[in-house]
């Protein structure tokens, strides 16, 4: 988690700037009453990740709906990665890096019992289908390696 907040969103790879990017869209989409899938299939369409959406989307509504909290995120256009966002970006990592349980014993603080386990076999099966449509996910997992462009 320290590894992402505070930081500005540029300073993340691809892979960080578009779960970044998912995760807000995804919170706005749910916010102003629409589908969070349907409003955002074409941009994962584009990074070829269309297949990634369905469980990304599982992860994202349990969190709505099972976390201890209420996490917030930032509106997409916000240049820095808040609190909460570097919480989830932290558990993408682990998830990147393969340390489940890692990443389940974050999950145990953040959401109920219950959905702890299908939140993490959403996100490590969100994860594996990022990596396989060409995502650089260890990139994530490192954290401090800022976006060049080539």
């Amino acid at each position: 988690m320290y590894a992402f907040v505070d930081r500005p969103v540029d300073s993340l790879c691809n892979g960080g700037r578009f779960l970044l990017w998912a995760m807000r869209g995804w919170v706005s989409a749910a916010e102003r009453g629409g589908c969070p899938p349907q409003q955002l299939h074409s941009g994962f369409a584009v990074v070829n990740a269309a297949g990634e959406l369905p469980d990304f989307h599982v992860a994202m509504a349990l969190f709505a709906g099972d976390a201890v909290r209420t996490l917030l995120l930032a509106p997409i256009p916000c240049p820095k990665i808040s609190e909460h966002e570097a919480i989830l970006l932290g558990l993408w990592r682990d998830f990147a890096l393969g340390d489940a349980a890692n990443a389940r014993a974050t999950l145990a603080l953040l959401a109920e019992r219950d959905s702890a386990c299908p939140i993490a076999k959403a996100m490590g099966a969100a994860s594996e289908r990022l990596a396989a449509a060409g995502f650089d996910m260890p990139a994530l997992a490192g954290g401090a390696t800022p976006y060049q462009e080539s």
